[in-house]
Parts: structure tokens; sequence; C-alpha cells
């Protein structure tokens, strides 16, 4: 039983009340261990990485009860990929945060950042959908506290609406852990794949109603239309660094839906065939028109990024609910690209709003550092619109080879190229309202004098843009990896004799890779 599973947890777990106790009234230490922590939770996340490249399977039992009474913690190539994913992610958010001090402007910072790692680490490693529930609260009471950071109106009644919506998927989430123990007795992920697919054809109700509610819960965690109404204000007005962070929370619902409904409710159970192409894939369609043309209605800058989120989840949902081995690999490779590419956004809106009087698509006097930042805006507006050379129009390829074969193929390629198109007109539109009409626009005498934004703000922005570009130039090599994750997920038998510890295969390497 490895024990370096449970790190990336325990980490984060054990730093944040350090950071409240001990240095709550020192910034510079706060810092210091905050940076320390997530340089650490990279170099763990790159070893669990590693270890399970190979098709390995690591289980970590709680107090060494073995699985389905005791807690377990596994990570298999999906898992690990995320873990690392979250941990390169805020490393660049913290440098920032750090940089513009956008942690010093409230209390605990730092602390919530840590306990918002635990969640979603946690959400990604455990085996067990009790434990996700009780993680996915963790997420909900940590990046509450960070929505509201620095205080204001408008920051505060975003955040309510997010609490109260959220909550709703909570009580959900809760309906349906309840119906599936009565239905199975079990609430472990592996033993549930094992008694679900025991249900006769018969009894399939109770447990039809609870991979619905599942559904729903899931759906509503990665904002999918019509049940995204939370996200817009939520990431409009949340501070720049941690509406960056934000960009891996919708994941969290994608990995759910992948997670669950490839090892416990497959396409072939009867208990929900005809779920994902009934609604699902309607819905990701829908929601990934409406957030593109989101981008070209939206009035302010912060507003057309969090709508370009919605898009890009709906293009994630649109190759999951095709649900084939390709298109689950697609998507995964768009799970990357979307979180670096939508993060770097954020940041660069926060940049823009550092050194302009409103984020308003609007002509006004040029930003401090104009031009190092448009050219930031441009590569990450590039890559969220799917044009080359960078990693979104790999991921739209894919997803539309995917696509070949599948059901509705004419109107998923016409949605995904026309959405494409909408997007690029609303980068290009938002791009030269706020970066080139401004040279146009002369400054008054009253108009304040912005500071350069900091050297390591644009460090950080770049490094995102720059990671975007390696899963360019390496994606054949990230692809063969996310063709290997799904052969994995599609043949679930390794985890579960792993888990349940069964005679067989434990922990061992899946045939083939």
């Amino acid at each position: 039983m490895s024990h370096w599973i449970i790190l990336p947890i325990v980490l984060p777990a054990m730093l944040a009340p350090f950071i409240v106790l001990a240095a709550r009234y020192h910034i510079s230490i706060q810092r210091v261990f905050a940076v320390a922590g997530v340089l650490a939770q990279l170099a763990i996340a790159i070893g669990l990485a590693v270890a399970t490249s190979d098709g390995t399977i690591i289980l970590y039992q709680l107090g060494d009860w073995a699985a389905p009474f005791g807690i377990v913690l596994v990570g298999d190539r999906l898992s690990t990929i995320m873990v690392l994913l979250t941990a390169v992610l805020s490393l660049f958010v913290l440098i920032y945060a750090i940089a513009t001090e956008w942690d010093s402007r409230g209390a605990n910072f730092h602390a919530l950042f840590q306990f918002q790692l635990m969640g979603i680490m946690g959400a990604f490693l455990t085996g067990d959908l009790f434990n996700l529930f009780v993680f996915f609260e963790v997420l909900l009471i940590a990046s509450y506290g960070l929505m509201i950071h620095a205080g204001g109106n408008e920051r505060m009644r975003a955040g309510v609406q997010y609490v109260l919506f959220n909550l709703l998927g909570s009580t959900l989430f809760l309906f349906a852990l309840g119906s599936i123990y009565a239905e199975t007795g079990t609430l472990n992920m592996a033993d549930l794949a094992h008694r679900a697919a025991l249900i006769g054809a018969d009894a399939t109700v109770g447990i039809r109603v609870a991979a619905v509610l599942l559904l729903l819960v899931f759906a509503i965690k990665a904002a999918l239309v019509p049940l995204h109404f939370w996200l817009p204000s939520s990431y409009a007005e949340a501070p720049g660094p941690v509406a960056a962070l934000f960009a891996i929370m919708t994941k969290v619902g994608a990995y759910a839906i992948i997670r669950v409904y490839t090892m416990i409710f497959p396409p072939n159970l009867e208990a929900t065939s005809g779920s994902f192409d009934v609604w699902l894939q309607p819905a990701a369609l829908l929601s990934l028109a409406l957030g593109m043309v989101g981008v070209l209605a939206a009035k302010k800058l912060d507003r057309l990024v969090a709508f370009a989120v919605i898009g890009s989840m709906g293009m994630v949902l649109v190759s999951i609910s095709m649900f084939t081995p390709t298109s689950i690999a697609a998507a995964l490779y768009y799970i990357l690209h979307s979180t670096l590419a939508g993060a770097a956004l954020f940041l660069i809106v926060d940049l823009v709003k550092a050194s302009r009087k409103s984020l308003a698509l609007t002509a006004m006097p040029p930003v401090a550092g104009a031009a190092l930042t448009a050219g930031l805006f441009f590569a990450a507006a590039i890559a969220m619109a799917g044009l080359p050379p960078l990693s979104g129009f790999i991921g739209k390829l894919l997803i539309l080879d995917a696509a070949f074969g599948a059901g509705h193929q004419g109107l998923i390629w016409f949605v995904i190229l026309a959405s494409s198109l909408v997007a690029v007109v609303g980068f290009g539109r938002a791009g030269s309202t706020v970066f080139w009409k401004a040279k146009s626009v002369m400054l008054d005498a009253d108009d304040p004098v912005y500071e350069r934004p900091h050297v390591m703000a644009y460090a950080a922005v770049g490094g995102l843009i720059a990671l975007s570009a390696t899963l360019t130039v390496l994606g054949g090599y990230v692809y063969d990896y996310m063709i290997a994750t799904s052969e994995q997920l599609f043949d679930p038998a390794p985890y579960i004799s792993t888990v349940l510890e069964t005679p067989g295969k434990l922990s061992t390497p899946t045939e083939g890779h």
C-alpha cells in the first residue's frame, strides 16, 4: 500500500490550519509556506503520474480498513493526471496572486487556497461516492471564502447565488446517495460497479433514478445548460486569481461523469441506457452554442471569459456524450487545454482591470503594459477559440474526428464549427476594442496613471500559455496517453479487483500498456 497518494490531501489540510494559527499576521511567512506547499504538491503529483503511467493502480486504505467497509483512495491514469493538472495550475495562480498582492487584500487567502486544493485533490483521488460528496462540500466552503475575498457588494451577491445553487446540487447529491445505498447497500465505487451489474432488468427503477440524479449533480458542477446560471456572475465577480483557480472546478464535474459512468453505470447497463444521447448531448451542444454566443454578446471582458468557460465545458461534454474510447480521450485532452486557456484569460482580465477604469468593452485610454498584455490576450484567445497553432485547434480536431460514425454527426460538426467562428468574432471584437481602439482615445487630465503590472504576474500568465503551446508540440504523445487512459476507464476490471482485493490483477499494468 503506497502512502504517497494521501499526501496531496493531507499536505494542504495541514498547511491551512498552520497558516491560520502560526502565521496569520505575517503575510510573507504565509507566502513562503504556501509556495513551498504547492511546489511539494507538484513534485508529488509528478511522482504519482509517473507511477501510474504504465497502467498501475495505486490503492490506499485509510486505517488499513479494506474496501468496501473502509475509506479508500485510488490512483489511476485519470485521477493522477487531473491531480497533476491541478498542481500545475495552482502554482501559476499562486505566483500571480502574490505578484499582484491579491493575497493581502483580505483575510485567510492562503489558508482557503490550501483548503480548496484539498477538496479538489480529494475529489479526484477518492474511491467512494460519499467521500466525493464530502470533498465537494470542502470545495464549496473554501471556494465561497475565496470568492468573496476582499469584499464588495457585487461579489457578495454573486457569492450568495453561487452557494445557494451549489447547495441545491449538494441536496440532490444526498438524495442520489441515499437511493444508491438503499438499492445496493454500498457507496464504494468498485463495489457499486459489481453490485449494479447484478440488478435485474425488472428492478432498475430505483438505481435509474439515482443515476439520473447523479448526472444532474455533476451537470450542475460542470455548468451544463440550463444548470449554468451560477457561473457567469460567480466567475466574473471573483478575484482574478480565484477565477483562474476556478477553471479546474467545472472539470471536477466532467471528471465525475467520466468516472461514474464508465465504472458504475456503463452504457451497456440497463439502468442508464439512453441517458447520454437522449438529453446530455443536446444539452452539451446547447451549452457550446450559448457559451460562444455569450462571448459575442458580452459587454464586459470578465463576462466574455466566463461565457467562454461555459462554451468550453459544452465542448468537453459533447465529446463525453458520444461515450466511446476515442471521444473520452479527446475530451480529456480538451480538459487539459481549456483549463490552462481559461485560467490564462481570467488572469489577463485581472491585468486589464488593474490598468483600466472598467472592464466594459468600450474604447478607453491604453492600459499599462498594453503591448505585452495584448500579446498574451491574443495568444490565449487563439487557444480558447480553437485556432491553430495552439492546443485548442488540436482539441477540436480530435473531437470532430471522434464524431465520425457517432449519432448526430452532422449536427455536432455544425455546432462546433459555427461556435468556433462566433468565438473568433467575439474575441476579435473584444481585443480590438480594449487594445487597438484605445490608441485613438486621449487621456484626460483627471485620468489616473496606472502602474505597469509586476513582471512575475506576466510570467504566471506566460507560463500557462507556454504550457498550452507545449500541449500542441507534444500533442501526439499526450493524445496517446489519453487513449491509454480511456482504454483503462472502459476496462474497469483491474480497478475493481485492486480496490476489492480480489484474486487476480492487483496493482498491475493494464495489458498492452
